[in-house]
């Protein structure tokens, strides 16, 4: 008899594989492969911009949606109407959703200040939380969601778009399973695109994104986070040795008068040193990772494609599988973790996340005033 595990989102204000396979901790359901159970899963606030890519990839196999809650009458209204919600399953408030739900775990679409609160509410009832990248605004809110989540026995995942880049995982694969690299020496993250405003982000999202309370920083934080969290997975939980950063704003536009729009953050580890280059000033948006190590090197230039040079051979061009879409990967990884088949571990971890949300604060720091901060020493 198959049992069923209800998800509910919540909406408040403020959530493929290429020719080499995903590491277990990404496990999706396998060609023909019927879930045992279904998710009950709830969605947790509308504010977020990522919650359109959610809703626009339903339905989810084995997954029931049973609530949507957002505390802004009109956005949530506005939303529902787009997406043809069910009205009964829409509430003002997180608390209503989760007891007349009754989700088994939760995907957030808050501004990530909210993120403790939702996590805080969640756990005692044990339910389940994915959040949208990064975990929290800064180390207190961090600790506090991690201790909730050890209390009542929890998951709290943390979602980025490039975990789900069948190159992030092939360049995993060169540099460490395989060792073609020898030892990693250097390590550069490009992450960003024009602007928030400039490639038209929905208001709700672009108040908050802009917001030094509600977003933790504007892009050190937004796009920081990215390298942050493909840094520590490269180098294997390790907890850097230091962290120095430089921000500017550069823009002349009054909505980013709060917050950076372009950060360099340089984080050494021993033997190694990582680039994080976040901006709201690119040309062109763009994820893009390399990685040099003694006896080669691998570009990740985007989610499929790859360029890789190892000893004197000539640089060796490669083109992977299409991804899947986004949450078409994400929400099954959810589903494998609440069913016990999937320990989490790497990229959406709480132990990663944890040393992101670490190396963030120590990058704000730093900018702040013009030193390199030693986290050895902390």
């Amino acid at each position: 008899m198959k049992v069923l595990i209800r998800i509910v989102l919540l909406v408040c204000v403020g959530l493929g594989v290429g020719s080499h396979a995903l590491s277990a901790q990404f496990l999706l359901p396998a060609q023909g492969e019927t879930p045992n159970e279904v998710l009950r899963l709830g969605v947790v606030g509308m504010v977020h911009g990522h919650v359109h890519g959610f809703l626009q990839a339903r339905p989810y196999d084995g997954v029931e949606l049973v609530g949507f809650a957002e505390p802004d009458t009109a956005l949530r209204r506005q939303v529902a109407d787009q997406y043809d919600l069910e009205s009964e399953r829409l509430y003002g408030d997180l608390t209503s959703m989760l007891e007349e739900g009754r989700p088994d775990a939760v995907v957030v679409f808050t501004h990530t200040f909210d993120h403790r609160r939702v996590v805080e509410e969640a756990a005692p009832r044990g339910v389940h939380v994915m959040v949208e990248k990064p975990l929290a605004v800064g180390m207190e809110h961090a600790r506090a969601i991690q201790k909730a989540a050890r209390a009542n026995d929890v998951h709290v995942l943390v979602n980025y778009e490039t975990t789900w880049y069948p190159s992030t995982h092939r360049a995993y694969a060169i540099a460490r399973e395989n060792g073609r690299l020898g030892p990693l020496r250097k390590m550069i993250v490009r992450d960003g695109h024009r602007g928030p405003k400039e490639i038209g982000v929905g208001p709700a999202f672009l108040d908050w994104l802009t917001d030094p309370t509600l977003n933790g920083g504007g892009a050190l934080m937004d796009f920081g986070c990215y390298g942050a969290n493909l840094l520590t997975w490269m180098m294997e939980g390790q907890r850097p040795r230091s962290v120095t950063a430089v921000t500017q704003q550069v823009k002349s536009d009054p909505v980013y008068g709060e917050v950076d729009d372009i950060a360099t953050i340089i984080v050494t580890y021993p033997g190694a040193q990582g680039i994080i280059q976040a901006s709201w000033n690119w040309p062109y948006s763009r994820k893009d990772l390399s990685i040099y190590g003694r006896e080669g090197y691998v570009h990740a230039d985007d989610p499929i494609r790859m360029r890789v040079r190892v000893g004197d051979a000539e640089e060796r061009r490669v083109t992977l599988e299409t991804q899947p879409a986004f949450y078409e990967a994400a929400v099954p990884y959810l589903q494998k973790v609440v069913g016990g088949t999937v320990e989490p571990q790497g990229l959406s971890s709480l132990e990663n996340n944890m040393i992101v949300t670490e190396i963030l604060d120590a990058a704000r720091r730093s900018a702040q005033t013009g030193k390199t901060v030693h986290l050895q020493d902390e």
